[in-house]
């Protein structure tokens, strides 16, 4: 064992159980933990798409951790395992249920664009740019959150530093994991651009290929680089040797010799980094069927579009109707909503939000008014006019284009014993990013930016154009549902735009519906997001909607859910995906409520 690895030890091993640390490198061949899409049980619970991160989620909350220490030590880990979804060089919406004062709190640490970046940045000769050349460059390459938002969350609310939080995932990176078909598949789909980057085919590809399923992948650079932002904080990620470098290789990406790709120089400077912040943003809220649905507020528009669709559906007995009837009406609440939130919201520093009417009853029966139970309404629909002044199904403003991106991300979500709640969703945005590996420190550069809309898509009204300093929207909907003041639910998922209708589509098929919490996220789902079919997985039924006059387009899979359910005996539940990205992976602390207390 290394000095430093000695130290390290000694350090966790009042805090984190021996057996994940103390093993020397190399002295066993890593395993997978078993994979299980629910679990029930009692002293808090982790849920995520990963077996390794789940475990070191509740490894920490059995060494006596709350929620939050769970939450980013989880994060952490799945930087090492889903590094194309996730990692300290992307951003992500931190939503958090404070037991004590039994207040719903959030940080956003959603990436900003760099000082230098105006409307135009996207645009060349008049013309917006390819969107695979601008994914695949530094110019895509917002400053990144993450690492702000694991040292905020821990300051405000855990009991761990960050490098007692981090250990694990060093740890894990350092020792490896064992390569699945999703890891294998995501990398082989990227091959041919992260052969372009010297730095990234060298850690991703090695020999030239997808690391084989079965065998293990290392990331001794990102062991190096996690102990580092452990030992010295965030300030070396923002002001110190960890900045200046991703700052270097997004102006000057490492592109390999005779490669043809024009990759785009980055604008991002150090000074964007030591201007990051990651502010608390006061959460969206909305009353539904009696229950506080609390969300993430703008620059996303998760929380405001789940919100307004959740008040639109409110109206209809959705416990009642048939199934097509249900999906129909999710269907055209989801179109209404997102015609709103194309016209309407943006970074609420830069442009005005109506928030609070666009989550309003009287702008929701406007809105629902225009439905037809009986036939589809022709697509897309025009946005509202949430004014405050509201009759019959009210006035309508010019139909702008549909926002249709799509993006790789994570979700987990953490409950502790004492009650604590915690839905993350953080990202580096497409499937692996950038494409750009930061050379030496082992993590992919998001390619963020490219979620602000390239030119004008709202007939001189568009929320979502680049600004400096500005943070592009987001779709991504970390949500806590709350009964009588307590949690009750707490869910999430990756899917870009549809992440939306995946958030949806879970609440409303457990709440409405009834269906056990891993029911109500394995069900195949459809996404309406305003255009002219419906984007739904294969096993999704169509007949009766066709027959309503709505036309289908297909995907392999939407989303990845994950969610966790405090039952009214006391046991916690956690639920994750059963076979999307290969099936997610949920753990309690304990089947016992004797064991779960020591």
């Amino acid at each position: 064992m290394t000095l430093r690895k000695a130290a390290l030890v000694a350090l966790l091993a009042p805090v984190l159980p021996l057996g994940l640390l103390a093993a020397p490198a190399g002295a066993a061949r890593p395993v997978e933990p078993p994979r299980a899409p629910v679990a029930t049980g009692y002293g808090g619970a982790v849920s995520s798409v990963d077996p390794y991160a789940t475990r070191i989620g509740v490894d920490v909350l059995r060494a006596g951790g709350n929620a939050v220490d769970a939450a980013v030590a989880t994060a952490a880990a799945l930087g090492v395992t889903e590094p194309y979804s996730a990692g300290i060089g992307g951003g992500g919406f931190f939503v958090y249920y404070d037991a004590r004062t039994k207040r719903v709190l959030t940080i956003d640490g959603r990436e900003t664009a760099p000082l230098a970046m105006g409307p135009n940045a996207f645009v060349e000769n008049g013309t917006a740019i390819p969107f695979a050349d601008a994914v695949s460059s530094g110019l895509s390459v917002g400053v990144p959150g993450t690492p702000a938002t694991w040292e905020e969350a821990l300051r405000r609310w855990g009991t761990l530093d960050l490098r007692r939080a981090l250990a694990p995932a060093e740890r894990l990176a350092e020792r490896g994991f064992v390569v699945d078909e999703t890891f294998r598949q995501q990398t082989a789909d990227n091959a041919a651009r992260f052969r372009d980057f010297t730095s990234t085919r060298e850690l991703f590809l090695p020999g030239g290929q997808p690391p084989a399923v079965g065998s293990v992948f290392v990331n001794e650079d990102l062991a190096e680089t996690y102990d580092q932002l452990g030992r010295r904080g965030t300030d070396i990620f923002y002001r110190g040797a960890i900045g200046r470098e991703l700052v270097a290789t997004a102006q000057q990406p490492p592109v390999a010799p005779g490669v043809t790709r024009n990759v785009r120089r980055g604008l991002i400077t150090m000074d964007d980094l030591r201007d990051y912040d990651a502010p608390l943003r006061r959460p969206t809220q909305v009353s539904y069927r009696g229950l506080d649905v609390y969300s993430m507020a703008p620059p996303s528009s998760g929380g405001s579009t789940v919100g307004e669709a959740l008040n639109i559906l409110e109206r209809f007995p959705l416990s009642t109707v048939s199934e097509t009837q249900y999906q129909h009406l999710f269907a055209e609440a989801s179109a209404l909503s997102f015609a709103d939130r194309n016209r309407y919201v943006g970074d609420a520093e830069y442009v005005d939000v109506p928030l609070r009417q666009l989550l309003s009853d009287g702008f929701a029966g406007e809105r629902a008014c225009r439905v037809d139970p009986a036939a589809a309404l022709p697509k897309p629909l025009a946005p509202g006019v949430p004014d405050g002044s509201y009759a019959g199904c009210g006035a309508t403003s010019a139909v702008g284009a549909p926002d249709t991106k799509g993006m790789s991300t994570t979700h987990l979500t953490t409950a502790d014993k004492w009650g604590n709640v915690v839905s993350y969703t953080l990202t580096i945005e497409q499937t692996g990013g950038s494409g750009i590996v930061v050379p030496g420190r082992g993590f992919l550069l998001n390619n963020e930016l490219t979620d602000f809309n390239f030119t004008d898509t709202q007939g001189g009204n568009d929320p979502n154009l680049p600004a400096p300093g500005k943070r592009p929207r987001s779709s991504m909907a970390p949500t806590i549902v709350l009964q009588d003041g307590k949690p009750l639910l707490a869910v999430g998922s990756p899917g870009g735009a549809t992440i939306i209708t995946t958030v949806l589509a879970v609440l409303t098929n457990r709440l409405d519906r009834g269906q056990p919490l891993v029911d109500a996220i394995a069900a195949p789902r459809q996404s309406q997001r305003n255009t002219a079919a419906i984007q739904a997985e294969p096993a999704f039924p169509r007949a009766g909607l066709q027959a309503l006059g709505h036309s289908f387009t297909s995907t392999a899979e939407i989303g990845a859910a994950t969610g966790v359910e405090l039952l009214p005996d006391g046991r916690v539940q956690a639920a994750a995906e059963t076979s999307r990205r290969g099936g997610g992976s949920a753990m309690v602390v304990s089947s016992s409520p004797v064991a779960a207390r020591r």
